[in-house]
């Protein structure tokens, strides 16, 4: 990445997307995703993009589409169970550069800490960085404390969550995500995020129907919150439509490193980029 294109994305924003372009709505097909992520991290905007989110059962594909003399930096999704995907993280190829595992830990309704033990044995065996995606229901406290434990005891591991869905109930409400985010900046435990976020700004999907989250609102909670925010008030920059607001808190934080929020994964860089130069955020 040249310096030029450092300095192009303000520390704020700085690996903000992970590429999650092998994901629905998305579907790249993996030579798609790979080309594509190349691109990615060539460009002017390069430090926007993280790293490449590959299931656990496409590693073995998606290396043959890197280049000999190439390096990728990847992010597992464990779409396998919790045997099989230690497996396949085992002798894998030098060119793809396992650098997170990210999987849930148990599914909504669920106890998420058997999961959650078993995700941070795994963890440990491969010493990976990892993102335990706890559903926003009923253990989840607890689940946060265990993770939170975990970390403070040197393992490196953070929370992961989802902001949206083929289904209504799948979009947290502005509260529930304050709460969630607020509970994570009182274990001073970093979060992700995932699905539904395709927008900088809080927006109703034309087709769904569905009230989908904006990723800059996220952002400007997120700061909230670390900066010592009460929820209700985390609550209300999430929930705002007002996009002047959420640009005057990007603008007067951008050289500060972003808190709380690692970033999320997005099927498409393009769409986010495209909203951060229209607010005047990100430019050439």
């Amino acid at each position: 990445m040249s310096t030029a294109a450092s300095a192009s994305v303000p520390p704020l924003l700085k690996r903000l997307l992970d590429d999650a372009a092998v994901f629905p709505p998305g579907n790249a097909t993996l030579p798609q995703a790979v080309t594509g992520h190349r691109e990615h991290r060539s460009a002017w905007y390069a430090a926007l993009v993280g790293v490449l989110l590959l299931p656990a059962s496409g590693l073995k594909e998606a290396a043959a589409q890197v280049r000999a003399d190439e390096r990728i930096e990847v992010g597992v999704i464990g779409d396998l169970p919790l045997s099989q995907l230690s497996t396949a993280l085992s002798g894998g190829d030098p060119r793809i550069s396992v650098q997170q595992v990210e999987t849930a830990v148990a599914k909504r309704g669920e106890d998420p800490q058997p999961g959650l033990r078993a995700l941070l044995s795994m963890l440990a065996e491969h010493d990976l960085m990892g993102y335990a995606e706890i559903p926003l229901t009923w253990g989840l406290l607890g689940a946060l404390d265990t993770v939170a434990e975990a970390r403070a005891a040197g393992q490196p591991v953070a929370a992961k969550f989802r902001t949206g869905g083929l289904a209504a109930e799948l979009f947290p409400t502005p509260m529930e995500l304050a709460a969630v985010i607020c509970a994570c900046r009182d274990r001073a435990l970093p979060f992700k995020l995932t699905a539904g976020l395709h927008h900088a700004v809080r927006h109703t999907d034309p087709e769904t129907g569905f009230v989908h989250h904006g990723f800059l609102n996220v952002l400007a909670g997120a700061c909230a919150a670390a900066e010592g925010a009460e929820v209700a008030d985390v609550a209300a920059v999430i929930g705002t439509t007002q996009p002047l607001t959420l640009m005057e808190a990007a603008r007067t934080r951008r050289h500060a490193e972003r808190p709380l929020w690692v970033g999320y994964g997005t099927c498409s860089i393009a769409e986010p980029l495209e909203d951060l130069i229209q607010l005047g955020l990100l430019g050439l």
